[in-house]
């Protein structure tokens, strides 16, 4: 699965995100095309190579007639991004980054979001950066994204409504639950057309184990000399055992007892079953928890099927756009569940036939069952010529002996399989 790691040391703005992805590789040409299809009037498009610091980054400047420009609320936002012909996940991951900033918008002002005239945020070139950098996104088939904690700035900003505090009221809003810290240079380092492009499509967190392919700098208009001033994308293969455990001696898992999570579901009566298998695998490739379906009596006495996604609340809004993309569906319902999880860890056992993993689920210390990796067995017992049930016992024999000699005192022992 490819992956993209947002490294966002000097913050992050929706031009700077589009220039990254041009200097991944994104074609400059496509994105115009793309971009045309909205039927915006009064701007131009160009990039340069600039230096900030020493390090060469692509600018991607967006060039407007402003007295061409009118004000626009979320529903004509909206009206634009459908009405063209930009494939439906750009549309949708579109429509949902402007969702995230009104909505942002509406609380700061105390309004219904219908009600918000857009102004900084809905002008042309907010809108072009979000849709490009949901082009960019597509065009370089990166399914998944990652941010590293955000430089905010501090001081002030000179804003529509005049002289606003650092991080803008917006931006906070949409920062809510975000990694983000001050740094030492005044000025603003986030805006929040990039906050709501970062906050909505990654995960925050520490570089994922990720095999780099490309590397590329998006810079910011501001060259402050004491720190480059440009976002670093890092694209490439994610790796899919990340996190794994590798060895009994590595302990355990870190996963909590109580969570949070967002549960998605769709009714569908009228796809190709063919479709379903591929829907796990994307969904799983962007992160679901589970992905189970269901079959339910529609309306007009139709056999239909209840597709249900169990994701972490930082991942929904990719899986939902993903539902929306690539099934029949005309919507999703989503709706945020508590669960009680037991902490797991996956510890490699050494059996006569080769390593097996093995899938320990434990609270605290104390293990309440663990199962032998299917996968592992299966193949093991393939090579090896021996019954499956054979190596699955030489597993769990192996791990029972691991258990005693490096399970913590007073842990109960593990249950059979």
């Amino acid at each position: 699965m490819k992956a993209v790691y947002f490294d966002c040391f000097a913050g992050a703005s929706g031009d700077m995100i589009v220039g990254a992805l041009i200097d991944l590789g994104l074609d400059f040409d496509v994105l115009k095309r793309q971009i045309d299809s909205l039927g915006i009037e009064g701007y131009d498009l160009a990039t340069t190579r600039v230096l900030r610091c020493g390090i060469a980054a692509t600018k991607f400047q967006v060039d407007l007639d402003k007295s061409k420009q009118p004000e626009r609320k979320l529903a004509d936002i909206t009206g634009l991004i459908e009405r063209s012909s930009l494939s439906s996940l750009i549309k949708a991951r579109s429509i949902r980054v402007f969702q995230r900033l009104g909505a942002a918008e509406a609380r700061v002002h105390g309004v219904d979001i219908g009600d918000i005239h857009f102004h900084e945020v809905g002008a042309v070139d907010s809108i072009i950066d979000i849709v490009g950098a949901m082009i960019g996104l597509e065009q370089l088939g990166i399914e998944t994204c990652y941010a590293s904690p955000l430089r905010l700035g501090c001081g002030t900003v000179q804003a529509q409504h005049g002289t606003l505090p650092v991080p803008a009221p917006g931006t906070a809003e949409l920062l809510r639950g975000a990694p983000v810290y001050a740094g030492e240079i005044p000025g603003e380092f986030v805006t929040p057309t990039g906050a709501a492009i970062i906050s909505q499509m990654c995960t925050f967190g520490p570089m994922p184990q990720l095999t780099i392919e490309s590397v590329g700098y998006g810079a910011g208009s501001r060259d402050p000399h004491s720190l480059p001033n440009v976002l670093r994308a890092m694209a490439g293969s994610l790796n899919a055992h990340a996190g794994l455990h590798d060895s009994v001696s590595q302990g355990w898992s870190d996963s909590g007892q109580g969570e949070r999570a967002v549960v998605i579901e769709t009714n569908i009566d009228d796809m190709n079953p063919q479709a379903y298998g591929f829907i796990y695998q994307r969904a799983f490739a962007l992160g679901a928890l589970d992905v189970f379906a269901a079959p339910v009596q529609m309306k007009k006495d139709r056999p239909g099927t209840l597709l249900t996604i169990l994701s972490q609340p930082e991942r929904a809004g990719a899986l939902v756009d993903m539902l929306l993309a690539e099934t029949t569906t005309l919507g999703v319902r989503q709706y945020e569940v508590s669960r009680r999880v037991l902490s797991r860890a996956i510890q490699t056992v050494h059996t006569e036939y080769g390593p097996v993993r093995i899938k320990v689920a434990c609270e605290g210390r104390r293990t309440l069952h663990f199962q032998p990796e299917y996968e592992d067995c299966a193949r093991i017992a393939s090579q090896a010529g021996v019954p499956l049930l054979e190596v699955q016992a030489a597993a769990s024999a192996a791990y029972r002996s691991a258990f005693k000699s490096t399970g913590a005192a007073g842990a109960k022992p593990p249950e059979d399989p």
